[in-house]
This record gives structure tokens, sequence and C-alpha cells, in this order.
């Protein structure tokens, strides 16, 4: 998919088609980390809230302590 580089005022910017901002849960005002790899460039949601990480691992980590007998039989 190609897009133009276009004057935005002051700065420049890419105007991201409807289609891929719905496909991806993308809103006006959203933040994306851009990350140069050699020649391309990509958008990446940021990284995950650290104090929100640790708040899903210590669910994860109840879940599995309760369910341990469970998670081993289904192991096998």
């Amino acid at each position: 998919m190609n897009v133009t580089i276009r004057k935005i005022g002051n700065s420049e910017g890419v105007i991201l088609p409807k289609e891929v901002l719905e496909r991806h849960n993308l809103r006006a005002g959203d933040t994306l980390n851009l990350l140069e790899d050699g020649t391309e460039l990509r958008l990446r949601p940021p990284a995950e809230d650290p104090e929100e990480f640790e708040r899903k691992m210590k669910i994860a980590r109840e879940r599995m302590k309760k369910y341990e007998t469970a998670y081993r039989v289904l192991a096998r």
C-alpha cells in the first residue's frame, strides 16, 4: 500500500487509510512508535504500560496457582 508524505501545518506526515485505522482499532490522537530497521520504517503501538503489565501478570499468577492441578493434567 502506498501513502504520500504531505505537508501538515509546519510539519509533514502520512495519512493512514480509514480501512487500516479500523483494522488496527486506531483513532486520531492515538500514539504509535516509529521504528527504523535498516531501510524499513515500522509503526507499532507503544509498549504496554508497566503497571498494567504487572497487574495482568498478578492475575495470571493467581489463576495459575488456583488451577495448578488442572494445568498439570492438561499438560500431559
